[in-house]
Parts: structure tokens; sequence; C-alpha cells
């Protein structure tokens, strides 16, 4: 499944459904920790967390890090340090206030990266409504955690943050190499908070929970959201975040018991038709017509598959060839096809 998700969505109806993948892996992941809270408290359990998921990624990708620029290392840096800002307000936020509430005010994020990648008043009349939809998700009830509203809105605000780190590294790197390294920044970063729950954990038996909630969050969730960044820009995956504060009240709602209001109700329906009219189109779609493309299908197997081998570099081939491979091995591939 992980190298499934690791290739690079090649539709952007795929890339879609990798944001809802995600949103169910997070939050998902965010219900499943609410008992480690009482046993180690969220600080240290986001830098379980990203320990564990770290861990998992860089033994599955080992990435080549000996190779990387300098580009490369400021994408993983700034997404490592990015996430962890994120994580740990937002861990705060749920330790404090209810879970639909802290994930639909730190969706305030998203929005505001939508906002800034509009491209017409249509498109940002939908922003407007998922914000709507989100604000009703927000009110809070009963006694205001003030401390809880805070940190969601610190959570927001590293969202942002995050929405660009993840399109930056996932331009930059390939695979899941920089989600590995930057999520081995985001545990050192963390690492202070972990030694003193270690025994804490084990003694209360929260250890698979725990290592189930970092998988689903970080490789699964994390890796979704990067793979979708890959195939649509930041402003257009945002919008289709807007489900999130949706799926949280639902998790919360099956997992942890949370009640659900009408209020709750009316806010998921304007995120979910906010989420649904978002563009899903990219430059790739509608560029070249059918006709257009069958000729340059023709002219590239009458001119070019004498030494380009047209198996080799289109489609599934290409993909089990040279996925997660330096592009070095592809001019070698081409080199010595001229030789």
């Amino acid at each position: 499944m992980l190298s499934r998700i690791a290739r690079p969505p090649r539709t952007p109806a795929l890339a879609a459904s990798m944001v809802v993948l995600g949103a169910v892996a997070v939050q998902w992941s965010a219900a499943l920790v609410d008992p480690v809270f009482a046993a180690i408290g969220p600080a240290a359990t986001s830098s379980w967390r990203f320990l564990v998921g770290a861990v998992v990624l860089l033994l599955v990708t080992r990435p080549r890090v000996r190779g990387f620029t300098r580009r490369q290392w400021i994408a993983v840096l700034a997404l490592g340090l990015s996430t962890a800002v994120m994580n740990q307000t937002f861990f705060q936020a749920i330790d404090r206030i209810n879970l639909g509430t802290a994930v639909a005010i730190e969706y305030m994020g998203p929005f505001f990266v939508a906002a800034l990648g509009k491209r017409s008043w249509r498109h940002f009349a939908w922003v407007l409504l998922a914000l709507g939809g989100v604000l009703l998700l927000a009110r809070p009830s009963g006694t205001v955690s003030w401390t809880g509203l805070f940190f969601a809105g610190c959570a927001a605000a590293g969202w942002a943050a995050y929405a660009y780190a993840s399109h930056f590294a996932g331009d930059a790197t390939s695979g899941f190499d920089g989600l590995a390294v930057a999520m081995a920044i985001a545990a050192l970063v963390t690492f202070p908070l972990f030694p003193h729950s270690v025994a804490a954990l084990v003694d209360s038996g929260l250890v698979p929970r725990m290592v189930l909630a970092s998988l689903l969050a970080v490789v699964i969730g994390f890796g979704a959201e990067m793979q979708a960044l890959r195939g649509l820009p930041p402003s257009i995956v945002s919008v289709l975040l807007a489900g999130n504060p949706a799926v949280a009240f639902a998790v919360g709602y099956i997992v942890l018991g949370q009640p659900i209001t009408t209020a709750d109700g009316v806010g998921t329906l304007c995120v979910a038709a906010a989420a649904a009219q978002a563009p899903t189109k990219t430059t790739n779609d509608g560029v070249y017509t059918a006709a257009q493309a069958d000729r340059g299908k023709a002219v590239f197997e009458s001119k070019c598959t004498t030494c380009h081998e047209s198996s080799r570099f289109t489609g599934d081939a290409f993909f089990d060839a040279f996925n997660n491979k330096p592009m070095k091995d592809i001019w070698d591939k081409i080199g010595r096809a001229h030789v």
C-alpha cells in the first residue's frame, strides 16, 4: 500500500482522493491518542508520533541524504519544522477543547492558503462558504478554554506553513524521501519531550495504540497529503481539506462519543458543498485535443522509439523502472541508447 501511495497521482481526481484518505487517517489518529494524553500528556504524545513515523519511513524509503541539494535540505527542514509546530499546538488544543472544534479552527489555515491562491470570484465565493461552515463548526460550547482556542489558532498558522512546505518538499524530492527526512527533523526537534514519557506509556499498555496512531497520521495521512499537493496546487487542496472538520466531528462521535448538533450538521453541509465545487483540473487537462495527442503519439513512435524505447519511458513501466531512483539513472539509460 505504501508503494502505491508513494507514486505521484496521475490525475486530479486521484489527487483529490488522496486528500480524503489523508483526512480520515489523520483524524482517526487524533481520536486514537485521546487516552494517551491522560498517560503522558499532549506534548510527549506528539513527540512519540513523530519518532515512530520517522523510524518507519526511514526504514522503508532509505533516502539518499548524501545526495540532497541545498534546495532539498531547505524544503525538508521547512516541512519538518512546520509539521512539528502544527502538531504540537494542535495536540495542546484538543487536550483542552472538543476535537471537532479544534480541527475546525486549525483549518482556518487552509482557507488562508486557498484565498491567496484564488483565481476567480467564483472560487473565492466557495472559499467563503467553506469558511462559514467552519465558523459554525468552530463555535465553542459550554465552558470556553481560551488557552485551547489560542493553541488551535497557532495550529492554523502552522498548517498554512505546512501546506506550502509540503508542496515545496514534494516538488524537490521523490517518493517519500522528503517526508521521511522531514519527520526525522520533527522527531529531533521534539525529542526532549520523549524520554520521560517512555515508562509511563509502557506501564499504561498503550504502546500499540500509539504505534497505530503514528502510522495512520505520519505515514498514511501526511504521505497522502503530500501526494495530493504534487497533483494539485495548495489553493485547491486547501479547499478540499475543508472536509476535515466534518471528518473530525464524525470520528469524534464514533470513537469518543462526542455529540453532534444541528449547527454541526449545517456547517458540515457547507464545507462539503464547497469541497465538491473545488476545481480539480490543472494545466495538464485539456491542453491537447485527442487528435493532437494521437498525432504526437504517432510521431513519437515513428521518430523516437528507436532510441527511447516507448515501453520503458511511458506508463506503468516507467514508474516501475525509475520510481524513487535519481535522474542520473534515466540520463545514463538515454546516454547508452545513443552510444
